[in-house]
């Protein structure tokens, strides 16, 4: 860690980001185009990344994984001046899901003091379980989902019928979704995009969700992390190679792919903002709605060092507002 702290002058700088991104990934909501969806969020970030007053250097991007466009690792971002941070960022966090016109698709990023993020690598995939601060201790990723429904279900004082997870709808996760469903747990599949069911599931009261379980990305783990050290909650995660070569890459780069990672793992830093602003309305967060004259956004803002939440509704003019012009 180098550099003076961030300061909470930058939460509401961030929002102006996820703001640009969901605005630019909205105007393709439900045309079946990701890559255009996706293009439109990053190019709405990096206008408003680049006046913020931060030295940040993108830690967490995406783009390699699926040579979508990109944020990339290592990229430069803000006015450089400020703190020296983190950055990790989805610009948009379910190009499918804002494709089709499904719930779920946001625009997030997360920032932490340099040096302080879990940087993936070659690790594309984790396993993942998240629920509130209320059952945190009584999750295990190394028990059965049987017995984590059991008890996270004794820890909320609930039935294990009334557990509610959520899982990504992969044939991966066949086997895990009917022993969930063995032990009476309400099974919800999600098509895409984690990050906002995880985040919903650590805060407890914004969506009936009790738990977030299964493989999904690595650095959708670290930005769901970083909310989790705002919100409080628990989470557990493990590395996920996909095959032999990948367990071999890990290991080479030094990787315990036997580790439990938790959220203080992943992101060690102790001044951590997270901005998220929904492109389809979902589980979190209301979709960018388009009036004739403006467009309107809501977004959370989170910060660990207070705990605090705000929710942020905002509408941008069409006439006036740079990031909705084109």
């Amino acid at each position: 860690m180098s550099g003076r702290a961030p300061d909470r002058n930058l939460a509401l700088e961030l929002v102006r980001v996820t703001e640009a991104g969901a605005i630019g990934a909205a105007r393709w909501v439900g045309r079946g185009e990701k890559e255009s969806a996706d293009q439109g969020a990053v190019d709405g970030m990096r206008a408003v990344l680049a006046t913020v007053s931060m030295n940040g250097v993108v830690v967490i991007g995406e783009g390699e994984k699926d040579e979508a466009p990109m944020l990339y690792n290592g990229e430069h971002v803000g006015d450089g001046t400020g703190a020296e941070v983190d950055v990790a960022v989805d610009p948009l966090e379910g190009t499918r899901l804002a494709a089709l016109g499904q719930p779920n698709a946001i625009a997030v990023m997360a920032v932490a003091e340099r040096g302080t993020m879990f940087f993936p690598g070659a690790a594309f995939y984790m396993n993942k379980i998240v629920t509130g601060a209320d059952a945190a201790h009584a999750i295990d990723i190394n028990a059965s989902p049987t017995n984590n429904v059991r008890n996270v279900a004794e820890a909320k004082g609930k039935s294990p019928r009334d557990i509610v997870v959520y899982v990504l709808e992969r044939e991966r996760h066949d086997g895990l979704i009917a022993e969930l469903r063995a032990a009476g747990a309400q099974v919800h599949l999600i098509r895409d995009g984690d990050v906002a069911p995880a985040i919903a599931a650590a805060h407890g009261g914004l969506a009936a969700i009790d738990l977030l379980m299964g493989i999904g990305g690595t650095p959708e783990g670290v930005i769901a992390a970083s909310a989790i050290k705002c919100l409080g909650g628990g989470m557990q995660a493990k590395l996920w190679p996909r095959h032999d070569e990948d367990r071999q890459k890990l290991v080479d780069a030094g990787y315990d792919v036997d580790k439990v990672l938790t959220d203080r793992d992943l992101v060690v830093g102790e001044d951590v903002f997270v901005a998220a602003t929904g492109v389809t309305t979902g589980a979190l967060l209301r979709g960018v709605r388009f009036t004739p004259t403006h467009a309107i956004t809501e977004s959370i803002v989170l910060r660990s060092r207070t705990g605090t939440m705000r929710r942020i509704e905002a509408e941008h003019s069409l006439e006036k507002s740079h990031l909705i012009r084109g």
